[in-house]
């Protein structure tokens, strides 16, 4: 079994899940959200959010694939490209810090570890680019068709809490401690994410 990460761009982005590639929950502001959804055109938006990012800002999102076969995705941006994250209790996302905004993988292939792969591959990249750390908002009551990961997940990775919140807690994981290393990155990194597990697969949503 064939298992290969890429970078999400616009010839791949209808490679994410049907629901997820129309949903423009991060991208938009609740207002400019809801316009869309009712115009019928939220992928249109998701298109364009992806095409000024990469220009912009560069990766910003992973696909993972078994034996070519889509399996499962992440998203994230610096907080200045997520309308979103300004909308939280828990807000807002540190200045220093990249915001994991979703993470999803098909029911079929959880509990693979390939949760694992998207987070280590994020960490990777966000590292080599010089970034201090990555922040997200997890979810404690995690419900159907969610666009958050689950705060337990989060835990189980290496992430930790840095804003509590009975609902969506603020967690960070530090990258500095992977920076400051002599190893080579990957090393470093497979070091500071060992704790990470098959079985802290996201949940299917």
């Amino acid at each position: 079994m064939s298992r290969r990460l890429v970078n999400i761009t616009l010839d791949n982005l209808d490679d994410l899940p049907r629901r997820c590639r129309r949903c423009v929950f991060w991208e938009l502001d609740p207002v400019s959200r809801d316009r869309a959804v009712e115009a019928g055109d939220p992928e249109l938006e998701k298109e364009a959010w992806i095409s000024s990012t990469l220009l912009e800002w560069g990766s910003c999102g992973k696909i993972v694939y078994v034996d070519d076969v889509p399996a499962g995705f992440v998203m994230y941006a610096p907080p200045l490209y997520v309308p979103r994250s300004v909308a939280f209790p828990t807000s807002p996302v540190s200045a220093d810090a990249v915001l994991l905004m979703t993470a999803h993988i098909l029911p079929e292939f959880a509990g693979g570890g390939l949760g694992r792969m998207l987070v280590q591959g994020v960490a990777k990249d966000l590292t080599r680019r010089a970034v201090k750390a990555i922040e997200a908002f997890g979810d404690l009551k995690v419900e159907e068709g969610g666009c958050l990961v689950p705060a337990d997940y989060l835990l189980s990775v290496g992430f930790k809490t840095v804003r509590p919140h009975h609902r969506y807690p603020r967690l960070r994981l530090e990258l500095k401690s992977a920076l400051s290393w002599r190893e080579d990155v990957e090393v470093a990194l497979e070091r500071l994410l060992g704790s990470m597990t098959p079985e802290g697969a996201l949940r299917p949503v």
